[in-house]
């Protein structure tokens, strides 16, 4: 069964980290309702949703994809490129634990999961702000044992890999070409964002089901085109913290316990 790690909405997320939008005011309230929607949304396709409660010293920590990489065989507990990130991880590591060995990511290198795009056995990986080579690195050597290729993509115009380009299924990939440099993904089919909706290049693929933002239209539109199987859920204001569907959890198959 796959188990939505998530974690509680932060009564500071107003001074959430920012870096390629400008600052509007979150409407906190507004924002718990529609987290708890997100969550609901992932009940209704099958998943066990684990939520961990907020730390106000952390305005992100509701972002929690970032805290950390699970594989099926080990769990790789990151070290944000982001100073004020950092102490998000250490809230996260111990319910991970239960479920995978953890290995943990050591200075130089850094790492946020949410640069991190698994398709298959292939892991993607932005190079960032938030993560550099050496995190790339450190992420290729304890993988690649287990069977993943590690491919790093440049990504000089968004915060995350995952913020600009995820996967629709196994074959194509939904993304805005003009903020990641997209010859990595030379064997996938390609869905473009309109450059206005280049935000809704982050959905999150969960057993089948195109989760997405329900304000894009246009992009929504190209989707069902290719018939692809969409739910949508209201997360407008996330979307004030340059955040999206992928950040707000972490998925992996809780069967497959390897701690």
């Amino acid at each position: 069964m796959l188990t939505a790690l998530t974690r509680a909405v932060s009564s500071r997320i107003n001074e959430c980290e920012l870096t390629f939008i400008e600052r509007q005011t979150i409407d906190v309230e507004r924002a718990i309702r529609q987290h708890r929607n997100y969550q609901q949304l992932l009940k209704s396709l099958g998943l066990n949703v684990v939520e961990l409660p907020a730390d106000d010293r952390c305005p992100d920590c509701c972002f929690i994809e970032d805290t950390a990489l699970v594989l099926d065989e080990l769990a790789i507990a990151t070290r944000p490129g982001s100073d004020a990130r950092r102490a998000e991880v250490a809230g996260v590591l111990p319910t991970i634990a239960k479920y995978r060995k953890i290995v943990q990511v050591e200075p130089p290198a850094t790492l946020e999961a949410g640069d991190v795009l698994r398709i298959g056995r292939d892991l993607f990986i932005g190079i960032t702000s938030r993560t550099n080579h050496e995190g790339i690195e450190f992420v290729r050597e304890h993988a690649a044992p287990h069977g993943y290729t590690v491919h790093g993509v440049e990504v000089p115009g968004a915060l995350h890999l995952k913020s600009v380009c995820t996967a629709v299924n196994e074959r194509m990939i939904l993304a805005d070409s003009s903020r990641i440099d997209i010859e990595p993904f030379a064997g996938y089919d390609l869905i473009e964002v309109p450059l206005e909706e280049w935000m809704a290049a982050n959905v999150l693929l969960v057993n089948g089901t195109v989760c997405m933002h329900e304000g894009f239209h246009k992009t929504l539109a190209q989707l069902r085109e290719r018939q692809i199987r969409v739910r949508t859920v209201d997360i407008s204001e996330f979307l004030k913290a340059e955040a999206g569907l992928t950040c707000m959890s972490i998925i992996f198959d809780s069967k497959n316990v390897q701690a």
